[in-house]
């Protein structure tokens, strides 16, 4: 309906005005301070302790105002004349807008109601009437507005589904008009929640039982690169940290992407492994998985905050072979392993789904600066690798800058080195998260 009908989401009609309330908080603070939405948003909700309906839709009306941010301020400025307002205003605004057009079930009379009691609430009283009349206008063009939108996603793709201009045109470029549009649709659409079973707890035999009494719905989900019968998307579930399966050590929330670069390295028990940029522990968690918790795993980070995560995962999954630190302090020049993981930082094009305000946050520039990180820490695992071992790189980037073209330049400088394999997940293809990995090895002397 109205061309938005593949994004609408059923909810209830139980809204009081704090998940709005504190909805708008959060897109106030995010753009204050340039965080990451979804990390002001976890710890609003902890400190909030609404009740599942309403933190279900505080997080839709957070998650859908930033992602389709620039399509709700075209709506605005096609309403106000291209008139500025002050930032909560905007917000406010994107938020009743982005009810109208997205959201089931909620009366269009509580939408206006609850957008002027915002305005009062964040002692805005003298903008209440221009919101009301803006939101009630919105309503009587609803019908026009909703065919210009379908036009828009045909004739401007970039503005119809919300994303950079920069970034649609480069997808575009590297994969045609078609795949990049359906990009763009994968973006907007919110990300599952999966856990892999920690196979070293010998309880995960019984996990699907607990998970029916913890009333968690599952459905079992297999790629190709994983392990059949280990990884499962979670439909529904009460907050994670609260499972006593969680807490228990029994799964880790991990997306089936980040499992493919592991699978590229060949590990067997009583090997030694570098995991660099390892923080916060989901790929050396897994290594420790398939060496059966015998070796020796050496996860290094340069955030020390991170790196307490790791090993709060590790402990939970009671994980015993791995030890951690800061880089500088673990890596002296003649230590050697059999493999090393190189998960390097990127601009994590293949997670957008995943990160919310990531579109709008990306840049050339980041970009810039990363791929000469990523050839300095592949650099730095040559160093580190045995004669026959083995080098895996990895990011969650689907742009060729930071994976293929990174490996061959590693290669030109690194003639001992080859390429054995490689593969990208692109998110639409694969349905899952992007994500590359090169697997090297060193050439054999003749």
């Amino acid at each position: 309906m109205f061309g938005l009908d593949s994004q609408k989401r059923q909810y209830t009609p139980v809204a009081p005005p704090k998940p709005r309330q504190i909805a708008i908080e959060v897109l106030i603070l995010s753009q204050k301070k340039q965080i990451p939405v979804e990390r002001i948003l976890g710890d609003s909700l902890t400190e909030a302790q609404l009740n599942s309906i309403d933190s279900n839709l505080c997080r839709e009306l957070v998650s859908g105002c930033v992602r389709w941010r620039r399509l709700l301020d075209w709506i605005i400025n096609r309403l106000t004349n291209n008139r500025t307002q002050k930032p909560i205003i905007q917000e406010i605004l994107r938020l009743g807008i982005y009810q109208v057009f997205f959201l089931s079930r909620i009366p269009e009379h509580a939408i206006v109601n609850e957008s002027v009691i915002l305005a009062k609430t964040n002692k805005h009283t003298a903008q209440s009437g221009f919101i009301n009349a803006i939101t009630r206008r919105l309503l009587k063009e609803k019908e026009t507005i909703s065919k210009i939108i379908s036009k828009l996603k045909t004739e401007q793709p970039a503005l119809g589904y919300s994303h950079p201009n920069w970034l649609f045109e480069k997808w575009a470029q590297q994969w045609g008009h078609e795949k990049a549009v359906s990009l763009l649709k994968w973006n907007n659409k919110p990300a599952p929640t999966y856990a892999r079973l920690n196979l070293l707890n010998k309880k995960a035999e019984i996990i699907l039982k607990l998970w029916e009494s913890e009333k968690v719905e599952i459905i079992p989900v297999d790629f190709d690169w994983t392990k059949k019968g280990t990884i499962f998307q979670l439909l529904k579930h009460p907050k994670i940290e609260s499972l006593q399966s969680f807490n228990d050590g029994l799964f880790y929330i991990q997306d089936p992407s980040t499992l493919l670069s592991v699978s590229f390295l060949n590990l067997q028990s009583g090997q030694k492994i570098l995991d660099l940029c390892a923080a916060p522990g989901g790929k050396t968690c897994l290594i420790a998985d398939h060496i059966n918790n015998q070796g020796e795993i050496t996860s290094t980070d340069i955030n020390e905050v991170r790196l307490k995560l790791l090993q709060e995962n590790c402990k939970r999954l009671k994980i015993t072979c791995v030890k951690t630190g800061l880089t500088e302090n673990l890596l002296n020049d003649n230590k050697k392993f059999d493999r090393v993981l190189v998960d390097a930082p990127c601009t994590n094009s293949g997670v957008i789904r995943r990160r919310l305000d990531l579109r709008w946050r990306k840049t050339f520039e980041e970009k810039k600066q990363l791929t000469k990180i990523q050839l300095q820490l592949l650099e730095k695992a040559a160093k580190h690798t045995e004669q026959n071992g083995i080098i895996v790189y990895s990011t969650c980037s689907i742009d060729p800058e930071e994976n293929e073209l990174i490996v061959k330049r590693f290669l030109r400088k690194n003639e001992d080195w080859k390429l054995e394999t490689e593969r990208m997940l692109h998110p639409v293809e694969d349905q899952t998260d992007g994500a590359y990995s090169a697997k090297l090895i060193k050439k054999q002397p003749c």
